[in-house]
């Protein structure tokens, strides 16, 4: 089969009958990777920190996110229906050479018991009634080890809730007393304003809508009449957040990359099916159509498959160098997640609506507890950020929660090394050096601060160097502003956003680089990115990115970078930053370039039109002040 031929990928994907049909297409490449007791599945040779037959349980598990609302909205595979029901059989079958095994705290079999609920929860006749007597007690006792032993203290929670709630609605028991436990510590996490940290941890990620309020709808719904206080609340909840969510969703499909797990895919548009299980209207049921099938066409329509149309590791293609430690072959199938709406009934509103449009939203968003500015601008949208962090430390942590910008049209990049700019490719973000090869950035955060118009943090890529950045976003542009003060001396370099060299099978020359005495931008069919230094003594360049590096593209990208060099002392540099994925609307913005006035010491951005944005007071040191005048 050649690659552009996986069935998938021609899926228009805009009818119920649609949606449906892409689960099958998702999951009959399967069928022959499942083994002889059909309670693994083996789908490469790749590895996690799992061990292999918990790697190939996990790849079981999986495809029962879209399965089961498949099976719920009347789907029929009747291959699929006889592998899993053999699997279970088999898995929980302690006697069974396939046997699933006992669990222990931490377990990654915790997070595969999530879906096995979901389907006892939602289609009992598939997976629960056709077993024996013994059979239900082996799957019983397999589940119930999950009350017996201690998850993550974060989003792993709702995987002891999964399970509970499926006892409950088969009618078996289950100690009451440690579901609302834990319960209760999962609202310990609500932040307000409809937000969770996932933990206590400064971590506000794609965990929050595709596992906080996937999990929590889902038990708000069926449990709405035995548990209605704490259902309303989670549905109260979500209405608020869904209205600061819709910002990381463009009008295209796409939505911002940012945190870990990002091998998840369109999992991240899976809180709005979650809505329309639970019969959330948040938005009309036409936008709410809108905004799933645009982020599944979006999705898969993407070279994110193997040439037999398995799902890879990686996001917009497949790629390793971004993935978590736990990212196993089967882990991609966590984005099915996404086809819960199949669940409901065919005669729901929202299967007879037309698409619609997402509603009017703001240019620029300040979102609290994530520490997020979104800026939209046509297709482009961008979150500028500060202060996430993950206490655990997952690979490339300050690539993927520390960079100043995420945008749905250039993603950001991870390193292959840290050893000079092109392996680093450090895009949306200012690094610095002592040898010119190795390269710090912003990792954690000693300050943060959000303002009306900016966010302000501080931080310190080495003990003796503090960095104080503000983040402004204009129309089209957003502002950097960092003040150093060094007891080293350092190399720097600060990039813009990373464009893909090339996007088709062609030995044409797509880039134009264009040069300004202060800046320089890149053009292309599919775009323009650019940087201006408008304060400090730096040159200007592109680098060119090491391929497989950025999220979005896998060719290598061109990023436009600003380099210095700094003495022990106080030094300001002040960064302009645009990027559009549509030409003509970035060649429209490179010409209209911010500016700043200094104003005594202070510092005072001003728009192309010379309209004072942002006022930092007393910020330009003295020394600076009057080599500025000389």
């Amino acid at each position: 089969m050649k690659y552009n031929q996986i069935p998938i990928m021609e899926n228009p994907l805009k009818t119920r009958k649609d949606v449906m049909e892409a689960v099958r297409q998702l999951c009959l490449p399967l069928v022959d990777f499942y083994s002889d007791g059909k309670s693994l599945l083996d789908v490469g040779r790749t590895s996690a920190i799992s061990r292999n037959q918990v790697i190939q349980m996990e790849g079981f598990s999986r495809p029962l996110w879209g399965l089961v609302p498949f099976w719920k909205g009347g789907g029929e595979c009747p291959v699929l229906e006889d592998i899993y029901l053999e699997g279970i059989r088999n898995g929980s079958n302690p006697d069974h050479e396939e046997y699933w095994g006992p669990i222990t705290d931490v377990d990654q079999r915790m997070v595969e018991m999530a879906a096995l609920s979901l389907g006892l929860v939602l289609v009992p006749d598939k997976l629960w009634h056709p077993l024996t007597d013994q059979e239900k007690q082996n799957l019983y006792q397999w589940l119930n080890q999950i009350n017996e032993k201690q998850p993550v203290d974060n989003n792993w929670l709702f995987f002891r809730v999964m399970v509970n709630t499926a006892f409950d609605t088969l009618g078996l028991p289950y100690d009451q007393n440690l579901q609302e436990k834990t319960l209760k510590r999962l609202e310990e996490f609500y932040l307000g304003v409809g937000w969770f940290s996932d933990g206590k941890a400064p971590q506000v990620d794609y965990y929050i809508p595709f596992g906080f309020y996937f999990y929590g709808l889902i038990y708000a719904e069926v449990m709405k009449d035995k548990d209605p206080e704490r259902s309303k609340r989670f549905k109260d909840r979500a209405k608020v957040f869904a209205k600061d969510f819709i910002y990381w969703f463009s009008e295209d499909g796409s939505s911002i990359p940012f945190g870990r797990s990002l091998t998840y895919r369109f999992a991240q548009g899976s809180f709005w099916s979650a809505l329309a299980f639970a019969d959330l209207e948040v938005y009309s049921w036409g936008v709410m159509k809108g905004i799933i099938l645009r982020h599944l066409r979006w999705w898969l329509s993407k070279p994110i498959y193997h040439s037999d149309g398995i799902l890879s590791i990686g996001y917009a293609y497949p790629n390793l160098i971004m993935a978590e430690k736990y990212n196993a072959p089967g882990s991609p199938y966590w984005a099915l997640k996404n086809f819960l709406l199949l669940a409901l009934d065919e005669n729901h509103p929202l299967w007879a609506a037309e698409e619609e449009p997402l509603p009017e939203l703001e240019n620029m968003k300040g979102l609290l507890h994530p520490n997020m500015i979104i800026s939209r601008d046509g297709d482009h949208v961008y979150a500028l950020t500060s202060g996430q962090y993950a206490l655990f430390e997952p690979a490339h942590t300050a690539e993927k929660y520390a960079k100043f910008a995420y945008s749905t049209a250039f993603g950001f990049s991870v390193p292959k090394s840290n050893y000079d700019l092109i392996q680093g490719a450090y895009d949306s973000m200012i690094v610095f050096s002592e040898e010119n090869m190795y390269y710090r950035g912003r990792r954690k955060c000693e300050e943060v601060r959000m303002e009306d118009a900016a966010i302000f943090s501080r931080w310190k890529p080495w003990s003796n160097v503090e960095v104080e950045t503000w983040l402004i976003p204009l129309d089209g542009w957003h502002v950097r502003i960092h003040k150093i003060q060094t007891e080293r001396q350092l190399i720097t370099a600060e990039g813009g956003f990373a464009i893909a060299r090339e996007k088709e099978i062609s030995l044409q020359h797509f880039h134009t680089e264009v040069v300004d005495d202060d800046g320089i931008a890149t053009l292309c069919p599919w775009g323009l990115s650019g940087i201006i230094n408008l304060f400090g003594e730096r040159s200007s360049s592109l680098v060119v990115a090491d391929p497989n590096t950025n999220v979005l593209h896998s060719s290598t990208s061109f990023i436009p970078t600003l380099h210095g060099q700094i003495n022990p002392g106080t030094h300001l540099y002040v960064t302009a930053v645009t990027g559009h994925c549509d030409l003509e609307r970035g060649k429209f913005l490179w010409e209209r370039k911010p500016g700043f006035i200094l104003r005594n010491d202070h510092l005072i951005i001003v728009s192309h039109e010379n309209k004072e944005v942002y006022e930092i007071k007393g910020i330009v040191p003295h020394q600076l002040l009057e080599e500025e005048r000389t």
